[in-house]
């Protein structure tokens, strides 16, 4: 379902079991638990995905997610209605800066595991074909987005008392 790396990060079991649960519940609800689909995460520091922003996107600065999905909207429609998964593939690769992640949450008033698990299915969204520029596109990958993270009982106001 996930293949999980870090780079110039110690592996760290709490990130992999939030991950984790975010994946199997983002899978189930757009019913690719039963595909041959995976996704590479990677998690890493500023540093890094600001390199991989510059590279990929032509952006020189730091953000917090970046996906890069491996299928047209199209193409990914197609295969859940046909379940069609012969061969195990990949759906595309996130990369997550952790420290962004730890700033987000405090800045905006939440658990660092609301905001990890943001990051992901926000990430797995835009694997999944869906946007955010245009409103209209907006209106539809945010209730997705909040779906997922309600089903799990993740709440926006949740800080950790860690």
């Amino acid at each position: 379902m996930f293949q999980l790396e870090y780079l110039d990060l110690e592996e760290n079991k709490e990130y992999e079991e939030i991950i984790k649960k975010v994946v199997e519940q983002c899978f189930k609800e757009e019913k690719l638990e039963n595909s041959k689909l995976y996704i590479s995460i990677t998690l890493t520091t500023p540093k890094h995905i600001r390199e991989i922003n510059c590279q990929y996107r032509n952006v020189d600065k730091e953000t917090d997610v970046l996906s890069f999905p491996m299928f047209e909207k199209k193409e990914i429609d197609e295969k859940i209605e046909k379940q069609n998964f012969e061969h195990e593939d990949v759906l595309g690769d996130i990369v997550i800066s952790i420290e962004k992640v730890k700033g987000q949450a405090e800045e905006y008033g939440h658990s660092f595991e609301r905001e990890l698990s943001y990051m992901v299915v926000h990430g797995f969204y835009h694997l999944m074909g869906y946007d955010h520029i245009k409103e209209e596109d907006k209106i539809v990958m945010r209730p997705k987005e909040e779906k997922i993270l309600n089903q799990l009982g993740i709440k926006r106001d949740e800080i950790d008392e860690k």
